[in-house]
């Protein structure tokens, strides 16, 4: 199959690379607002670059990979959709709620596959969690509790671009919670904290975030995170119900060191970012979506799980700015 990557940045070099080595996939066309980008890219690769995202359609591809900036995402979910061609596309569709459910509409009308980027679905401590809770090990679910700590703040001129921090960092947290548990969030209250650098009040954001969700049989999790986690990149999430209780994310790479005499000591080479992190889920989810082109799987997450988190996260800053507690029910989940 030949396959089209829109955007060679830092994750749209992971996924071309990835694509590269698979067996499945023949070839590659890409492209990128920076043609040097995407023609250094291919070189490296032995593929073909295209001077625009034009030419990545008019030449003839199986299947479209989005990896641009996000303001791009919607629009071009909607020509692959309108072309026939199933699409793989980093969170989010769009950054709000209207462009999402208008590309959502396009991709059902059109009876395609869009694939999102939520790689936590694809990592083997998520995974673990998913089976505990399902197999019963756990016993009821009482209390989740969610976290995602950046080492370092993004660049100043990303901020306003990004969505803030419940869109862009919470929405994996709210995306994993929902497929471990297999429930539904009903409401949620949550709040910030711009204490931090000056760019983030200057972009109307938080460097810091916490949010109380209620879910549907009556469990609480909470979910929290921070631009400005100084020890490295902590991603965790914990489980406990009235059986056991078990961890993601806790091994000898997570950065936190106990005060107590016999605790374990701190961590020899944290974590310093997502991408190493989450590096073989990343791999995993696009062999997946290869497969899902062919025919082989069945969509391990379309378009309205994304839109599930979305509206998860839209609460969330809906409750931030009017400090209140925000039901779900409030949020549309489609097109009036």
């Amino acid at each position: 199959m030949r396959i089209g990557v829109i955007g060679t940045g830092r994750i749209g070099t992971i996924h071309a690379n990835t694509l590269s080595r698979n067996r499945e996939v023949g070839s590659l066309i890409l492209t990128d607002v920076d043609p040097a980008r995407a023609q250094d890219l291919a070189h490296r690769l032995g593929e073909t670059a295209a001077p625009g995202t034009d030419e990545i359609f008019k030449w003839g591809v199986d299947a479209v990979v989005i990896t641009t900036a996000t303001s791009a995402h919607a629009d071009l979910i909607g020509r692959a959709a309108r072309s026939g061609l199933p699409v793989f596309c980093e969170k989010p569709i769009a950054l709000d709620l209207p462009g999402t459910l208008h590309a959502l509409a396009e991709v059902e009308k059109a009876g395609t596959a869009l694939q999102m980027g939520f790689q936590r679905r694809f990592d083997k401590g998520y995974v673990g969690a998913r089976e505990a809770v399902r197999s019963g090990r756990l016993g009821r679910l009482h209390t989740v509790r969610a976290l995602t700590s950046d080492q370092s703040p993004p660049p100043p001129e990303w901020l306003p671009l990004s969505g803030g921090l419940f869109r862009d960092t919470l929405i994996h947290d709210f995306d994993v919670l929902r497929w471990v548990t297999g429930r539904e969030v009903v409401d949620v209250y949550a709040t910030g904290s711009d204490a931090g650098p000056a760019m983030f009040r200057e972009a109307g954001d938080v460097d810091t975030g916490a949010a109380v969700l209620t879910l549907d049989d009556g469990m609480l999790a909470t979910a929290t995170a921070t631009r400005l986690n100084g020890a490295g990149y902590d991603v965790r999430m914990e489980l406990s119900g009235e059986r056991d209780t078990v961890v993601v994310g806790l091994d000898d790479r997570t950065p936190v060191a106990s005060t107590e005499p016999t605790g374990p000591p701190p961590a020899d080479k944290p974590w310093p970012g997502f991408l190493e992190r989450f590096g073989p889920a990343y791999e995993a989810e696009l062999c997946a979506f290869v497969d899902v082109v062919r025919g082989a799987l069945a969509n391990p997450c379309d378009g309205r799980e994304a839109l599930q988190a979305l509206r998860i996260a839209e609460a969330c800053e809906l409750s931030r700015h009017e400090r209140r507690p925000v039901a779900l029910t409030e949020i549309p989940d489609r097109l009036a």
